[in-house]
Protein backbone atom coordinates (compact mmCIF):
# COMPACT_ATOMS: atom_id res chain seq x y z
CA UNK A 1 0.00 0.00 0.00
CA UNK A 2 1.15 3.29 -0.77
CA UNK A 3 1.57 6.13 1.88
CA UNK A 4 -1.20 8.27 0.79
CA UNK A 5 -3.55 5.25 1.05
CA UNK A 6 -2.02 4.18 4.29
CA UNK A 7 -2.31 7.62 5.64
CA UNK A 8 -5.89 8.04 4.50
CA UNK A 9 -6.78 4.43 6.07
CA UNK A 10 -5.22 5.71 9.49
CA UNK A 11 -7.06 8.52 9.48
CA UNK A 12 -10.17 6.91 8.77
CA UNK A 13 -10.07 3.99 11.22
CA UNK A 14 -8.69 5.48 14.12
CA UNK A 15 -6.21 2.62 13.74
CA UNK A 16 -2.78 2.72 16.03
CA UNK A 17 0.44 2.86 13.92
CA UNK A 18 2.81 2.05 16.72
CA UNK A 19 5.81 -0.39 16.21
CA UNK A 20 4.20 -1.89 19.39
CA UNK A 21 0.89 -2.36 18.08
CA UNK A 22 1.94 -4.10 14.93
CA UNK A 23 3.53 -6.27 16.51
CA UNK A 24 1.19 -7.45 18.36
CA UNK A 25 -1.47 -7.91 16.07
CA UNK A 26 0.93 -9.95 13.92
CA UNK A 27 1.38 -12.67 16.52
CA UNK A 28 -0.98 -14.68 18.33
CA UNK A 29 -2.99 -15.93 15.35
CA UNK A 30 -3.77 -19.84 15.02
CA UNK A 31 -2.37 -21.05 11.50
CA UNK A 32 -5.20 -21.23 9.14
CA UNK A 33 -6.77 -24.44 8.73
CA UNK A 34 -5.61 -26.33 5.70
CA UNK A 35 -7.99 -26.37 2.56
CA UNK A 36 -8.02 -29.15 0.67
CA UNK A 37 -8.61 -27.32 -2.71
CA UNK A 38 -9.12 -29.23 -6.08
CA UNK A 39 -9.97 -29.03 -9.60
CA UNK A 40 -13.15 -27.08 -10.18
CA UNK A 41 -15.15 -28.44 -12.76
CA UNK A 42 -14.52 -25.63 -15.57
CA UNK A 43 -11.03 -26.31 -15.43
CA UNK A 44 -11.06 -29.22 -17.78
CA UNK A 45 -13.01 -26.82 -20.63
CA UNK A 46 -10.86 -24.23 -19.90
CA UNK A 47 -7.68 -25.67 -20.87
CA UNK A 48 -9.17 -26.91 -23.77
CA UNK A 49 -10.43 -22.98 -24.77
CA UNK A 50 -6.91 -22.14 -23.97
CA UNK A 51 -5.34 -25.05 -26.61
CA UNK A 52 -8.11 -23.54 -29.30
CA UNK A 53 -6.84 -19.84 -28.46
CA UNK A 54 -3.37 -20.44 -28.95
CA UNK A 55 -3.78 -21.97 -32.07
CA UNK A 56 -4.81 -18.75 -33.54
CA UNK A 57 -2.04 -16.91 -32.48
CA UNK A 58 1.41 -18.69 -33.00
CA UNK A 59 3.91 -17.01 -31.58
CA UNK A 60 2.40 -14.79 -29.69
CA UNK A 61 2.08 -13.40 -26.47
CA UNK A 62 -1.73 -13.10 -24.98
CA UNK A 63 -2.49 -11.27 -21.93
CA UNK A 64 -6.01 -11.38 -20.49
CA UNK A 65 -6.98 -9.27 -17.42
CA UNK A 66 -9.41 -9.86 -14.87
CA UNK A 67 -9.94 -5.99 -14.33
CA UNK A 68 -9.41 -4.17 -11.24
CA UNK A 69 -11.84 -3.04 -8.42
CA UNK A 70 -13.64 -0.40 -8.66
CA UNK A 71 -14.60 2.24 -6.11
CA UNK A 72 -18.35 2.96 -5.94
CA UNK A 73 -17.72 5.76 -3.38
CA UNK A 74 -14.27 7.34 -1.84
CA UNK A 75 -13.00 3.65 -0.16
CA UNK A 76 -15.98 1.86 -0.88
CA UNK A 77 -15.53 -0.79 -3.81
CA UNK A 78 -18.38 -2.32 -6.15
CA UNK A 79 -18.41 -6.59 -5.81
CA UNK A 80 -15.89 -7.90 -7.96
CA UNK A 81 -17.07 -9.46 -11.01
CA UNK A 82 -14.10 -10.52 -13.40
CA UNK A 83 -14.07 -9.89 -17.18
CA UNK A 84 -15.84 -12.65 -19.07
CA UNK A 85 -13.14 -13.47 -21.51
CA UNK A 86 -10.74 -14.11 -18.30
CA UNK A 87 -13.16 -16.39 -16.85
CA UNK A 88 -13.99 -18.09 -20.30
CA UNK A 89 -10.11 -18.95 -20.08
CA UNK A 90 -9.85 -20.04 -16.82
CA UNK A 91 -13.28 -21.56 -15.46
CA UNK A 92 -12.71 -18.90 -12.40
CA UNK A 93 -16.31 -17.49 -11.13
CA UNK A 94 -18.10 -15.73 -8.49
CA UNK A 95 -15.82 -12.60 -7.12
CA UNK A 96 -12.23 -13.98 -8.42
CA UNK A 97 -10.07 -12.35 -8.77
CA UNK A 98 -9.23 -8.63 -8.90
CA UNK A 99 -6.15 -7.64 -10.59
CA UNK A 100 -5.31 -11.01 -11.92
CA UNK A 101 -3.84 -11.26 -14.89
CA UNK A 102 -3.67 -14.50 -17.64
CA UNK A 103 -0.48 -14.20 -19.40
CA UNK A 104 -0.14 -17.00 -22.04
CA UNK A 105 3.59 -17.05 -23.24
CA UNK A 106 4.32 -18.28 -26.75
CA UNK A 107 7.00 -21.62 -26.96
CA UNK A 108 7.45 -23.30 -30.00
CA UNK A 109 4.38 -26.02 -29.72
CA UNK A 110 1.97 -23.54 -28.12
CA UNK A 111 1.66 -21.50 -25.06
CA UNK A 112 2.31 -21.38 -21.69
CA UNK A 113 -0.42 -20.39 -19.08
CA UNK A 114 0.79 -18.70 -15.95
CA UNK A 115 -2.34 -16.47 -13.98
CA UNK A 116 -0.41 -13.76 -11.81
CA UNK A 117 -2.40 -12.90 -8.78
CA UNK A 118 -2.02 -10.42 -5.74
CA UNK A 119 -1.22 -13.02 -2.54
CA UNK A 120 -3.79 -12.94 0.16
CA UNK A 121 -2.52 -10.46 2.93
CA UNK A 122 -2.92 -13.61 5.75
CA UNK A 123 -1.78 -13.10 9.21
CA UNK A 124 1.38 -11.94 10.22
CA UNK A 125 1.68 -9.15 7.24
CA UNK A 126 0.82 -6.38 7.80
CA UNK A 127 -1.43 -5.77 4.93
CA UNK A 128 -3.36 -8.23 7.38
CA UNK A 129 -5.35 -5.15 9.10
CA UNK A 130 -3.59 -2.68 6.67
CA UNK A 131 -5.24 -2.92 3.25
CA UNK A 132 -8.74 -2.70 3.33
CA UNK A 133 -8.74 -4.11 0.11
CA UNK A 134 -6.55 -7.37 -0.01
CA UNK A 135 -6.02 -7.75 4.16
CA UNK A 136 -8.24 -10.67 5.12
CA UNK A 137 -9.11 -8.83 8.18
CA UNK A 138 -11.26 -6.92 5.94
CA UNK A 139 -12.22 -9.34 3.17
CA UNK A 140 -11.74 -12.80 5.00
CA UNK A 141 -9.98 -15.40 3.56
CA UNK A 142 -9.17 -16.09 -0.18
CA UNK A 143 -7.15 -17.92 -1.62
CA UNK A 144 -3.66 -17.95 -2.18
CA UNK A 145 -1.33 -18.91 -5.01
CA UNK A 146 -1.46 -22.51 -4.55
CA UNK A 147 -4.97 -22.50 -3.64
CA UNK A 148 -5.54 -21.16 -7.13
CA UNK A 149 -2.94 -23.27 -9.05
CA UNK A 150 -4.59 -26.41 -7.69
CA UNK A 151 -8.24 -25.34 -9.07
CA UNK A 152 -7.34 -23.71 -12.21
CA UNK A 153 -4.47 -26.24 -13.55
CA UNK A 154 -2.61 -23.23 -14.60
CA UNK A 155 0.86 -22.23 -12.53
CA UNK A 156 0.52 -18.89 -10.52
CA UNK A 157 3.10 -16.57 -9.71
CA UNK A 158 3.32 -13.18 -7.49
CA UNK A 159 1.46 -10.28 -9.95
CA UNK A 160 4.81 -8.45 -8.69
CA UNK A 161 6.70 -10.86 -10.65
CA UNK A 162 4.32 -9.88 -13.87
CA UNK A 163 7.52 -9.25 -16.96
CA UNK A 164 7.73 -5.67 -17.11
CA UNK A 165 7.02 -5.17 -20.98
CA UNK A 166 3.78 -6.85 -20.75
CA UNK A 167 0.64 -4.24 -20.89
CA UNK A 168 -2.84 -4.45 -22.17
CA UNK A 169 -3.45 -3.07 -25.44
CA UNK A 170 -5.61 -3.61 -28.16
CA UNK A 171 -3.58 -4.42 -30.94
CA UNK A 172 -3.92 -3.84 -34.65
CA UNK A 173 -3.60 -7.75 -36.04
CA UNK A 174 -3.91 -10.11 -32.67
CA UNK A 175 -7.31 -9.10 -32.33
CA UNK A 176 -8.26 -11.47 -29.48
CA UNK A 177 -11.67 -10.17 -28.26
CA UNK A 178 -12.82 -10.83 -31.31
CA UNK A 179 -11.45 -14.18 -31.43
CA UNK A 180 -12.76 -15.26 -28.11
CA UNK A 181 -16.21 -14.05 -29.17
CA UNK A 182 -16.13 -15.88 -31.81
CA UNK A 183 -14.91 -18.95 -29.81
CA UNK A 184 -17.46 -18.09 -27.56
CA UNK A 185 -20.21 -19.03 -30.06
CA UNK A 186 -20.67 -22.63 -29.58
CA UNK A 187 -21.07 -23.39 -25.97
CA UNK A 188 -19.26 -26.76 -24.63
CA UNK A 189 -20.94 -29.26 -22.03
CA UNK A 190 -19.94 -27.36 -18.72
CA UNK A 191 -21.24 -24.10 -20.28
CA UNK A 192 -24.87 -25.88 -21.51
CA UNK A 193 -25.13 -26.96 -18.10
CA UNK A 194 -24.60 -23.54 -16.66
CA UNK A 195 -26.93 -21.95 -18.86
CA UNK A 196 -29.30 -24.57 -17.92
CA UNK A 197 -29.09 -24.12 -14.02
CA UNK A 198 -29.25 -20.14 -15.00
CA UNK A 199 -32.53 -20.68 -16.35
CA UNK A 200 -34.05 -23.22 -13.81
CA UNK A 201 -32.85 -20.62 -11.33
CA UNK A 202 -34.57 -17.53 -13.05
CA UNK A 203 -37.65 -19.39 -13.51
CA UNK A 204 -38.07 -20.07 -9.71
CA UNK A 205 -37.25 -16.20 -9.41
CA UNK A 206 -40.78 -15.62 -11.78
CA UNK A 207 -42.75 -17.81 -9.24
CA UNK A 208 -41.66 -15.81 -6.38
CA UNK A 209 -42.18 -12.51 -7.80
CA UNK A 210 -46.18 -13.76 -8.16
CA UNK A 211 -47.30 -14.03 -4.58
CA UNK A 212 -45.96 -10.50 -3.85
CA UNK A 213 -47.94 -8.64 -6.66
CA UNK A 214 -50.69 -7.82 -3.75
CA UNK A 215 -47.92 -6.49 -1.68
CA UNK A 216 -46.33 -4.84 -5.16
CA UNK A 217 -49.60 -3.06 -5.26
CA UNK A 218 -49.58 -1.54 -1.79
CA UNK A 219 -46.36 -0.23 -2.61
CA UNK A 220 -46.24 3.59 -3.63
CA UNK A 221 -42.50 1.90 -5.85
CA UNK A 222 -44.29 -1.41 -6.56
CA UNK A 223 -41.64 -2.07 -9.21
CA UNK A 224 -38.81 -2.03 -7.08
CA UNK A 225 -40.90 -4.72 -4.90
CA UNK A 226 -40.85 -6.66 -7.89
CA UNK A 227 -36.88 -6.03 -8.56
CA UNK A 228 -35.93 -6.67 -4.69
CA UNK A 229 -37.70 -10.27 -4.46
CA UNK A 230 -36.22 -11.30 -7.97
CA UNK A 231 -32.70 -10.00 -6.85
CA UNK A 232 -32.86 -11.45 -3.60
CA UNK A 233 -33.84 -14.85 -5.09
CA UNK A 234 -30.58 -14.17 -7.40
CA UNK A 235 -28.34 -13.92 -4.71
CA UNK A 236 -29.54 -16.57 -2.51
CA UNK A 237 -29.86 -19.02 -5.51
CA UNK A 238 -26.49 -17.42 -8.08
CA UNK A 239 -24.07 -15.12 -8.03
CA UNK A 240 -26.24 -11.93 -8.70
CA UNK A 241 -28.51 -10.91 -11.71
CA UNK A 242 -27.01 -11.26 -15.05
CA UNK A 243 -28.17 -7.87 -15.54
CA UNK A 244 -30.15 -5.09 -13.78
CA UNK A 245 -33.69 -6.44 -13.58
CA UNK A 246 -36.77 -4.55 -15.94
CA UNK A 247 -39.26 -4.74 -13.73
CA UNK A 248 -42.02 -2.42 -16.21
CA UNK A 249 -45.30 -2.15 -14.99
CA UNK A 250 -48.07 -0.65 -17.40
CA UNK A 251 -46.63 2.32 -19.41
CA UNK A 252 -42.86 1.80 -18.21
CA UNK A 253 -43.24 -1.58 -20.33
CA UNK A 254 -42.93 0.54 -23.70
CA UNK A 255 -39.51 1.77 -22.61
CA UNK A 256 -37.20 -1.35 -23.69
CA UNK A 257 -34.24 -1.31 -21.00
CA UNK A 258 -36.70 0.47 -17.83
CA UNK A 259 -34.47 -0.02 -15.17
CA UNK A 260 -35.15 2.73 -12.70
CA UNK A 261 -38.30 0.34 -11.37
CA UNK A 262 -39.35 3.70 -9.14
CA UNK A 263 -43.11 3.54 -10.42
CA UNK A 264 -46.46 1.83 -9.19
CA UNK A 265 -47.73 -1.76 -10.06
CA UNK A 266 -51.12 -1.29 -10.66
CA UNK A 267 -54.43 -3.43 -11.01
CA UNK A 268 -55.41 -3.81 -14.68
CA UNK A 269 -52.21 -3.38 -16.25
CA UNK A 270 -49.21 -5.37 -17.13
CA UNK A 271 -46.21 -5.94 -15.94
CA UNK A 272 -43.08 -6.51 -17.92
CA UNK A 273 -40.55 -9.22 -16.11
CA UNK A 274 -37.02 -9.07 -18.21
CA UNK A 275 -34.66 -10.42 -15.01
CA UNK A 276 -31.90 -13.23 -15.38
CA UNK A 277 -30.03 -15.20 -12.44
CA UNK A 278 -26.38 -15.40 -12.86
CA UNK A 279 -24.69 -18.58 -11.21
CA UNK A 280 -21.89 -18.52 -9.49
CA UNK A 281 -19.91 -19.58 -12.52
CA UNK A 282 -21.10 -16.33 -14.24
CA UNK A 283 -23.26 -17.75 -16.94
CA UNK A 284 -26.19 -15.68 -16.67
CA UNK A 285 -30.22 -16.59 -17.94
CA UNK A 286 -32.03 -13.93 -19.80
CA UNK A 287 -36.15 -14.23 -19.68
CA UNK A 288 -39.08 -12.04 -20.25
CA UNK A 289 -42.38 -12.61 -19.36
CA UNK A 290 -45.44 -10.06 -19.66
CA UNK A 291 -47.96 -11.07 -17.20
CA UNK A 292 -51.50 -9.59 -15.79
CA UNK A 293 -51.41 -7.42 -12.46
CA UNK A 294 -54.40 -8.84 -11.23
CA UNK A 295 -54.07 -12.30 -12.98
CA UNK A 296 -56.30 -11.93 -16.17
CA UNK A 297 -55.26 -10.48 -19.19
CA UNK A 298 -58.60 -7.73 -20.39
CA UNK A 299 -59.34 -8.33 -24.20
CA UNK A 300 -56.81 -5.50 -25.62
CA UNK A 301 -53.95 -6.98 -23.45
CA UNK A 302 -54.90 -10.16 -24.99
CA UNK A 303 -54.57 -8.96 -28.50
CA UNK A 304 -51.49 -7.54 -28.69
CA UNK A 305 -49.97 -10.36 -26.56
CA UNK A 306 -51.02 -13.08 -28.89
CA UNK A 307 -49.20 -11.44 -31.74
CA UNK A 308 -46.07 -10.86 -30.13
CA UNK A 309 -46.85 -15.01 -29.65
CA UNK A 310 -47.57 -15.64 -32.98
CA UNK A 311 -44.16 -13.73 -34.05
CA UNK A 312 -42.06 -15.94 -30.92
CA UNK A 313 -43.84 -18.84 -32.52
CA UNK A 314 -42.09 -18.25 -35.70
CA UNK A 315 -39.04 -17.56 -35.02
CA UNK A 316 -38.89 -21.05 -33.25
CA UNK A 317 -40.70 -22.68 -35.92
CA UNK A 318 -37.84 -21.68 -38.31
CA UNK A 319 -34.79 -21.74 -35.78
CA UNK A 320 -32.42 -24.73 -36.78
CA UNK A 321 -28.74 -25.97 -37.47
CA UNK A 322 -27.79 -24.07 -41.09
CA UNK A 323 -30.38 -21.48 -40.95
CA UNK A 324 -28.92 -18.00 -41.06
CA UNK A 325 -28.90 -16.25 -37.33
CA UNK A 326 -30.87 -13.27 -38.81
CA UNK A 327 -33.61 -15.10 -40.48
CA UNK A 328 -34.97 -16.01 -37.21
CA UNK A 329 -35.53 -11.74 -36.44
CA UNK A 330 -37.27 -12.17 -39.97
CA UNK A 331 -39.49 -14.89 -39.23
CA UNK A 332 -40.31 -12.68 -36.28
CA UNK A 333 -40.89 -9.64 -38.39
CA UNK A 334 -43.03 -10.85 -41.03
CA UNK A 335 -46.17 -11.99 -38.69
CA UNK A 336 -45.43 -8.39 -36.67
CA UNK A 337 -45.51 -6.66 -39.94
CA UNK A 338 -48.46 -8.54 -41.37
CA UNK A 339 -50.51 -8.25 -38.23
CA UNK A 340 -50.28 -4.64 -37.72
CA UNK A 341 -51.04 -4.03 -41.15
CA UNK A 342 -54.20 -5.94 -40.46
CA UNK A 343 -54.85 -3.85 -37.89
CA UNK A 344 -54.72 -0.68 -40.13
CA UNK A 345 -51.86 0.62 -37.81
CA UNK A 346 -49.19 0.63 -40.43
CA UNK A 347 -49.37 3.40 -42.65
CA UNK A 348 -49.12 2.52 -46.64
CA UNK A 349 -46.17 3.56 -48.27
CA UNK A 350 -44.66 3.15 -51.48
CA UNK A 351 -41.33 1.65 -50.63
CA UNK A 352 -41.49 -1.97 -49.45
CA UNK A 353 -38.27 -1.47 -47.71
CA UNK A 354 -39.71 1.66 -45.58
CA UNK A 355 -40.71 -0.89 -42.57
CA UNK A 356 -42.60 1.61 -40.93
CA UNK A 357 -43.92 -1.62 -38.58
CA UNK A 358 -40.51 -1.23 -36.42
CA UNK A 359 -41.56 1.98 -34.72
CA UNK A 360 -43.66 -0.20 -32.53
CA UNK A 361 -40.76 -3.41 -32.68
CA UNK A 362 -37.53 -1.30 -32.62
CA UNK A 363 -34.92 -4.11 -31.34
CA UNK A 364 -33.56 -7.60 -32.88
CA UNK A 365 -35.59 -10.73 -32.12
CA UNK A 366 -32.48 -12.70 -30.80
CA UNK A 367 -29.08 -12.03 -29.46
CA UNK A 368 -26.65 -14.94 -28.47
CA UNK A 369 -26.33 -15.50 -24.61
CA UNK A 370 -23.57 -16.99 -22.04
CA UNK A 371 -20.74 -15.56 -19.53
CA UNK A 372 -22.57 -12.04 -21.06
CA UNK A 373 -26.22 -11.47 -21.82
CA UNK A 374 -25.23 -9.82 -24.85
CA UNK A 375 -23.00 -12.58 -25.59
CA UNK A 376 -19.99 -12.98 -28.60
CA UNK A 377 -20.76 -9.04 -28.77
CA UNK A 378 -17.31 -8.40 -30.42
CA UNK A 379 -17.68 -11.12 -33.07
CA UNK A 380 -17.78 -9.94 -36.66
CA UNK A 381 -21.26 -9.15 -38.13
CA UNK A 382 -20.54 -11.77 -41.19
CA UNK A 383 -20.45 -14.33 -38.40
CA UNK A 384 -23.33 -13.06 -35.26
CA UNK A 385 -25.74 -11.64 -37.24
CA UNK A 386 -25.16 -13.30 -40.78
CA UNK A 387 -23.43 -16.28 -39.65
CA UNK A 388 -25.55 -19.89 -39.76
CA UNK A 389 -26.75 -21.64 -36.33
CA UNK A 390 -24.89 -24.56 -35.45
CA UNK A 391 -25.38 -27.05 -32.30
CA UNK A 392 -24.30 -25.83 -29.03
CA UNK A 393 -25.36 -22.05 -29.83
CA UNK A 394 -27.60 -20.47 -27.39
CA UNK A 395 -29.40 -17.61 -27.58
CA UNK A 396 -32.54 -15.41 -26.86
CA UNK A 397 -35.93 -15.27 -29.03
CA UNK A 398 -37.55 -12.32 -27.66
CA UNK A 399 -39.93 -10.40 -30.13
CA UNK A 400 -42.02 -6.98 -28.55
CA UNK A 401 -44.50 -4.84 -29.54
CA UNK A 402 -44.20 -1.21 -27.26
CA UNK A 403 -47.62 0.95 -27.70
CA UNK A 404 -46.23 4.18 -25.56
CA UNK A 405 -48.57 6.27 -23.72
CA UNK A 406 -48.49 9.37 -26.07
CA UNK A 407 -48.18 7.29 -29.65
CA UNK A 408 -50.99 8.85 -31.24
CA UNK A 409 -50.75 6.36 -34.20
CA UNK A 410 -52.08 3.53 -32.37
CA UNK A 411 -55.90 3.14 -31.15
CA UNK A 412 -56.22 4.95 -27.65
CA UNK A 413 -57.28 1.31 -26.27
CA UNK A 414 -53.95 0.16 -27.08
CA UNK A 415 -51.33 3.28 -25.88
CA UNK A 416 -49.44 2.47 -22.58
CA UNK A 417 -48.95 -1.14 -23.52
CA UNK A 418 -45.82 -3.00 -23.84
CA UNK A 419 -45.32 -7.12 -24.21
CA UNK A 420 -42.37 -8.81 -25.31
CA UNK A 421 -41.88 -12.62 -24.51
CA UNK A 422 -38.45 -14.07 -24.32
CA UNK A 423 -37.08 -17.61 -24.48
CA UNK A 424 -33.36 -18.90 -23.74
CA UNK A 425 -32.83 -21.19 -26.68
CA UNK A 426 -30.13 -24.08 -27.77
CA UNK A 427 -29.22 -25.49 -30.84
CA UNK A 428 -29.34 -29.15 -31.23
CA UNK A 429 -28.43 -31.43 -33.86
CA UNK A 430 -31.95 -31.37 -35.96
CA UNK A 431 -33.90 -28.23 -34.59
CA UNK A 432 -33.64 -26.66 -31.16
CA UNK A 433 -34.91 -26.65 -27.18
CA UNK A 434 -36.43 -23.99 -25.42
CA UNK A 435 -34.29 -24.17 -22.26
CA UNK A 436 -37.24 -21.73 -20.53
CA UNK A 437 -40.01 -23.68 -21.56
CA UNK A 438 -41.23 -24.42 -18.06
CA UNK A 439 -42.38 -20.96 -17.61
CA UNK A 440 -45.31 -20.70 -19.38
CA UNK A 441 -45.63 -19.29 -22.46
CA UNK A 442 -49.58 -18.55 -23.65
CA UNK A 443 -52.17 -16.33 -22.39
CA UNK A 444 -54.11 -18.97 -20.98
CA UNK A 445 -51.02 -20.92 -19.16
CA UNK A 446 -50.04 -17.58 -17.72
CA UNK A 447 -53.71 -16.76 -16.13
CA UNK A 448 -53.74 -20.52 -14.80
CA UNK A 449 -49.87 -20.37 -13.18
CA UNK A 450 -50.72 -17.28 -11.61
CA UNK A 451 -53.55 -18.38 -9.92
CA UNK A 452 -51.62 -21.53 -8.90
CA UNK A 453 -49.33 -19.65 -7.25
CA UNK A 454 -51.73 -16.78 -5.66
CA UNK A 455 -52.84 -19.33 -3.66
Amino acid sequence: MNDDKDDLNKARTGRPSSPAFKEFLAGGWAEPEDTATTLIAAAPYAAERRARLSALFPGKRLVVPAGELKARANDTDYRFRPLSDFAYLTGLGTDHEPGAVLVMEPTADGHDATLYLIPPAAAGDEGFYADPRSGEFWIGRRPGLAEFAAMTGIATADLAELPKDVKVAKHPKAKVSEALSEMRFIKDEYEIQQLRDAVDATIAGFERVVPELPRAVEHKRGERVIEATFDGHAREEGNAVGYETIAASGPHATTLHWIRNDGQVRTGDLLLLDAGVEVESLYTADVTRTFPIDGTYSPVQRRVYEIVLEAADAAFAVAKPGVRFLDVHEAAMEVIERRLTEWGIVPEHEDPEAKLFRRWMVHSTSHHLGLDVHDCAAAKRELYMDGLLEPGMVFTIEPGLYFKADDLTVPAEMRGIGVRIEDDVLVTADGVENLSAALPRTPDDIEAWMARLAR
